[in-house]
């Protein structure tokens, strides 16, 4: 099983925002294969996934929404293969109703982006949203859809700020985009302290360098294990970022470096992350046409 645990996708940059929306147009001009963010490209390039969490987005504060509706229609669209993620911006006014509308909705968790949205993690509209989240069992997942902007706040992207929410919802699992990148030893230290915390490797999975020093860290607190697969979709293709993981130790070669044991990258790939986050959804086999399943995969999941 090989679940890309952070993917977005979206009709235009647009909805993200007109300073992201700017960005990513800047950055599109700097590739040499164009972002294609739209559904149908996603689901082109889940073809060597058992499934994907697709992020929904709402930051009223910079005018940038991705609705909850958008991504109910692509789990309706994509039965057994897509794992709804529901946008909520706790500062947005009823953090709580959001996250039972997202539940409602069939979707299974709810993402944030505190340095867009402007917000520290436990601001009390977030606490209540959390509260709720931890209730239903939805998982929180806490990253930025694109490139930084000026109007980020980056403090609030500080790991540790996520110590206290999970002091206070022990049973709230909580996935940190990208090893909490640029604070990724902070965020491995934290990742020993809390059992219910985990990082993706959405962003560093690209960049050799930070990724071998993101995997050393992990190595190094011993928390390997809490690493979930995930390729930043659009940014970065899953089987690229499938290749970018396993192609990490040729850094290495010919050094005195230590390598990354092909066992524990395997176990990122493979790693269950679905029931780590103790969701419980019926994956599809990818072979099997969606319109037409014959069998499932049952992931039937308690929360820890």
């Amino acid at each position: 099983m090989i679940v890309d645990i952070q993917s977005r996708s979206w009709n235009s940059p647009e909805q993200l925002g007109p300073a992201l929306a700017e960005r990513l147009r800047r950055l599109d001009g700097q590739r040499s294969v164009p972002i294609d963010a739209s559904p149908a490209k996603l689901v082109a390039e889940m073809s060597c996934l058992s499934a994907a969490c697709l992020l929904g987005y709402r930051c009223d504060r910079t005018g940038g929404a991705i609705p909850n509706e958008f991504i109910i229609d692509q789990v309706r669209r994509n039965p057994g293969r897509v794992v709804g993620v529901a946008g909520v911006d706790p500062i947005a006014g009823d953090p709580e109703g959001q996250v039972r509308r997202a539940r409602d909705g069939g979707l299974l968790g709810i993402a944030v982006s505190p340095s867009t949205q402007g917000f520290h993690p436990n601001h009390t509209a977030a606490m209540r949203a959390f509260e709720v989240a931890e209730s239903l069992g939805m998982p929180v997942w806490a990253s930025r859809p694109g490139p930084i902007t000026p109007t980020c706040h980056l403090e609030y992207d500080r790991p540790l700020g996520w110590d206290e929410v999970a002091r206070n919802f022990p049973q709230l699992a909580i996935v940190i985009g990208g090893l909490g990148e640029p604070w990724i030893a902070e965020t491995a230290m934290l990742l020993s302290k809390h059992d219910r915390i985990y990082a993706d490797l959405a962003g560093v999975i690209g960049r050799p360098w930070p990724l071998y020093e993101a995997l050393q860290a992990a190595i190094g607190y011993g928390v390997m294990d809490r690493l979930l697969f995930a390729s930043g979709f659009p940014l970065q293709t899953p089987a690229k970022a499938i290749e970018s993981l396993y192609s990490v130790n040729s850094l290495t070669h010919g050094t005195q470096l230590p390598s990354v044991p092909r066992s524990a990258l395997r176990g990122i790939v493979e790693r269950d992350s679905l029931a780590a986050l103790g969701i419980e959804f019926e994956v599809l086999p990818a072979a099997t046409p969606a319109a037409a399943p014959r069998s499932t995969e049952r992931i039937a999941v308690r929360r820890s």
